[in-house]
């Protein structure tokens, strides 16, 4: 296997937490799980090699990975918690070596770096020294002198050379991708400008940036590779259905996103040369008025967000045949079919097809400082105010190509393509773009526990160098076939999943689009929630390839800002598609929309919002009651990860840096959630997932919480009392991930859980980019509690198999914590008003125990360890981690 592959990390790298731990160091790896390539280093020689040149190079590899989550002695990194190498002291060592082994083995919450060579991470932490620690009044520099040389592990390696690692660049994504771009020129464009902290940021004046919020970039040159490896791109919005712009350079975007180079409070910009583009603003005029005032919503920053209104301009969807992209649109009463072209070196073409429509009909084409020229019979080109417009006569059905270029560059219009009907591009009929299938196989897990992990590795070796950051996946009928959905873009179908002899095969069915994070299978139709729209992938010659990426619904709401994720999909039993929308990390919203828990009707026709106040809200569950659960993460406003019940429509969920939050900041305005997750049990809880299978023997019925941060995943301990719903977590034995989780669904065949994953920031695990797992109950014994209940002065838990009265009865196996939490606009919380709760009684009945815990009351945290034994002599042992809302009678 590749390195490339076999490494492919990406995250919070270097994010040294300032853990509060006992002294003894515990590294998450152990020097026996380290690859070959960390043996026999010249560690000696990597630190004698301290100078200038090293702290350049580790001045780049901080700021390209680690000032996103460390910040600097100015601005402050998006995880406060992280270690501040200028004022706070060490936990593990503050010298060279010590601080290699932090980095290379993992410590408290950071994981180990196995993506930075041993030269990478020598100059970061030469560039960290010299940079931050030495000016930290809190530690003394260690010096070094020969003897510390001389204790020193001897090698002579000095690892693998140092290579480029940019797989987010390598990917051919097809001949378009849709994401936000920045349309700027490399020379003279506006410089990139993020307003600093204190949190919360100030709104940037991007009010002269030309950003397309819903940015199709379309490849326009010949070759293979697709958008990341041409040389000529147009980018059309399909907000504003206008083409934002044509630029030609070497290497398409500067790739600056949390999902492409990990890059925080970033978005990507277009690269090379800006040939031409248009305002901010509609591409055609009211087809009532004639005029191009933009009636969308306007934010507080003066700009305007979201779609035009449908009987103005609407986005139908984007055809792919073969090499070609065809764009579907309406004005007014026209429908509209549009192709882009590019004649070198810099002539750039517009075909549209226009059915005949009574409808006024104006596009804007260019500011007038560019030549454009017109071939076809019913437009006329026309210059008014500094822009060249064309207007288009539409009694009949009109086909026309324009050519947009710089003055001074020289073609006639014999050069131009002559109009051509595009309907041929609409029919499906084209060759594949990914024929290829790809094998793959199922390795086993071990069923020596209750719960065996199989491995349903995804093809990282593929032709297209995809990544397989695997965000959502579901069903068909036939449940041995599943659709599976990436972050980069990718659509994969998955066959073979109950074939027993372990071989699956993969198919590229999909690319392009923006963020998929959700994915659902209705009446054998995919449907994917990106960040942009909500897509059906229609097939129309039958070889399971999307012919068109139909938008269902694009009433999304996009900014430019990096943490706006669209998560998870599901549908309910009237056919409604639900997902949730996250904030902005660090910022105040925008949109009505940030933060939020968004119903989709079931034709696609329109959007309600019906929960507010979320920060991070990754993903949803629909309960059997039809109310909806969704989790967020710690931050601001967040002293703790939530999981959300969410019953009824228009409640408050917490973040006051949500979009019009209640005026009263106190929790007494806000809804309360299930259970507050403290970092030690989850860093980041995903999707929520019921257990809908015998299979699962005394677990069927209950609830699961996938974890993205650990990757492993919880059960949930949910009750209500005096209709509060309140609850507790505590992992499921034995089931860990290569990668953290973010989606799962039971297969309705064989009952058990399947889940995909990937690693990004904010997730502990990376050992793989992404992955694929089924969860099987072997039918062993389950150590945890499936209910427990919460009264006045006790706790009862109710456990699988008869408890062993002797064990039970023993008060020292058993400890009980509790502690409150800070709300506010800092991120996180303390632990405050910490107690231990004396347990005075431990009483066993049948599968039930009974603890009775003296000043038992209302909490945000409480903690139940125990160790005892069933009446088999098995050990039940486990960590509960819950809170307490209501105390029952």
């Amino acid at each position: 296997m590749k390195k490339s592959h076999f490494y492919l990390l990406f995250g919070l790298v270097l994010m040294l937490v300032n853990c509060k731990t006992s002294t003894n160091i515990v590294y998450n790896l152990s020097s026996k799980d380290l690859p070959p390539t960390e043996k026999g280093l010249d560690h000696v020689g990597f630190i004698k090699d301290f100078d200038n040149k090293a702290l350049t190079r580790g001045e780049r590899v901080y700021n390209a990975t680690c000032i996103s989550c460390h910040g600097n002695e100015e601005n402050e990194g998006s995880i406060p918690m992280s270690l501040k190498f200028w004022s706070e002291p060490f936990k593990a060592g503050g010298d060279a070596y010590s601080m290699y082994q932090t980095v290379t083995r993992g410590y408290g919450s950071m994981p180990p770096q196995v993506a930075l060579s041993p030269q990478e991470k020598y100059d970061v932490i030469h560039y960290i020294q010299q940079e931050f620690v030495s000016k930290n009044k809190t530690v003394t520099l260690p010096k070094v002198t020969p003897d510390y040389l001389s204790s020193l592990p001897k090698g002579k390696s000095r690892g693998p050379a140092v290579k480029p690692y940019q797989p987010w660049a390598d990917m051919d994504y097809g001949n378009f991708l849709m994401n936000t771009y920045e349309l700027a020129d490399e020379k003279t464009g506006i410089p990139r400008y993020h307003s600093p902290s204190p949190s919360p940021f100030r709104d940037e004046d991007y009010s002269k940036n030309n950003f397309a919020y819903k940015g199709i970039a379309v490849r326009l040159d010949k070759g293979t590779g697709g958008v990341s490896k041409g040389k000529s791109w147009m980018v059309f919005d399909h907000d504003l259905m206008r083409v934002a712009g044509a630029y030609t350079g070497e290497g398409f975007i500067d790739w600056n996103a949390i999902l492409l180079n990990d890059k925080h409070e970033t978005y990507p910009r277009t690269i090379g040369k800006l040939h031409f583009e248009t305002p901010v603003g509609p591409g055609w005029a009211n087809p009532t008025t004639g005029k191009f005032d933009d009636p969308r919503f306007v934010a507080r920053d003066g700009r305007a967000f979201g779609p035009l209104p449908k009987s103005w301009a609407n986005y139908k969807g984007l055809y792919h045949f073969e090499d070609q992209v065809i764009i579907s649109y309406t004005v007014g009463e026209s429908a509209v079919l549009e192709k882009f072209g590019f004649i070198s070196p810099s002539v750039f073409t517009r075909t549209l097809n226009i059915s005949p429509s009574n409808s006024i009909l104006k596009m804007r084409v260019v500011n007038s400082s560019a030549k454009v020229s017109v071939v076809g019979n019913g437009a006329t080109l026309v210059e008014e105010n500094g822009q060249i417009f064309v207007n288009i006569n539409a009694k009949e059905e009109i086909k026309i190509t324009l050519a947009i270029s710089e003055k001074g560059v020289n073609f006639s219009e014999k050069e131009l393509p002559t109009p051509e009907s595009l309907t041929k591009y609409t029919l499906g009929k084209g060759r594949a773009h990914y024929p290829e299938i790809i094998k793959t196989f199922v390795t086993n897990g071990k069923e020596d526990g209750p719960f065996a992990v199989d491995q349903l590795t995804p093809p990282f070796e593929n032709p297209w160098a995809c990544r397989m950051k695997l965000s959502g996946i579901d069903f068909f009928k036939d449940a041995n076939v599943a659709a599976a959905c990436a972050t980069d873009g990718d659509i994969w179908l998955i066959k073979g999943l109950l074939n027993p002899d372990g071989v699956l095969t993969w198919q590229r069915i999909g690319s392009g689009l923006f963020q998929p994070l959700g994915i659902k299978v209705v009446e054998e139709k995919i449907y994917v929630t990106c960040r942009d729209q909500l897509v059906l992938l229609r097939d129309l010659n039958g070889d399971m390839e999307t012919d068109f990426y139909e938008s269902f619904n694009h009433d999304h709401q996009v900014t430019d800002h990096f943490h706006e994720f669209a998560m998870g999909l599901q549908t309910d039993k009237e056919g409604n598609f639900y997902y949730a929308k996250s904030g902005r990390h660090a910022r105040e919203a925008l949109i009505p929309q940030h933060g939020t828990l968004l119903k989709v009707s079931a034709d696609g026709s329109k959007t309600d919002i019906i929960a507010t106040g979320f920060r991070a809200a990754n993903g949803v569950c629909i309960n059997p009651d039809g109310s909806f659960i969704v989790t967020d993460q710690q931050g601001y406003w967040n002293p703790m990860n939530r999981i959300n019940w969410v019953k009824g429509v228009g409640k408050f969920y917490g973040n006051m840096w949500g979009y019009n939050p209640p005026k009263d900041s106190s929790r007494a305005a806000m809804e309360q959630p299930l259970v507050w997750v403290d970092m030690k049990y989850d860093r980041s809880p995903s999707e929520m997932v019921w257990v809908e299978s015998q299979k699962w023997g005394a677990l069927n019925g209950g609830l699961l919480s996938l974890s993205y941060g650990y990757g492993k995943i919880q059960y949930v301990l949910n009750e209500t009392v005096n209709g509060q719903e309140q609850g507790a977590v505590i992992d499921l034995p034995g089931v860990k991930f290569l990668t953290g989780v973010m989606r799962g669904r039971f297969n309705p065949t064989d009952g058990q859980l399947y889940a995909c994953g990937m690693s990004a920031w904010g997730t502990n695990q990376m050992m793989r980019g992404g992955g694929l797992y089924r969860v099987r109950y072997t039918g062993k014994t389950i150590p945890i509690p499936v209910k427990m209940k919460v009264r006045e002065k006790s706790v009862v838990l109710d456990f699988d198999s008869p408890i062993d009265q002797n064990t039970a009865s023993d008060l020292s196996n058993f400890e009980v914590k509790t502690w409150q939490l800070l709300r506010s606009k800092k991120y996180g919380s303390d632990r405050l008003s910490q107690k231990i709760l004396k347990v005075t009684k431990s009483q066993a009945e049948g599968k039930s125990l009974k603890l009775s815990i003296e000043n038992l009351e209302k909490v945000d945290v409480i903690t139940i360890d125990y160790k005892i034994k069933n009446l088999k002599g098995e050990s039940l042992s486990g960590s509960i981690q819950g809170t307490i809302h209501q105390l029952g009678k």
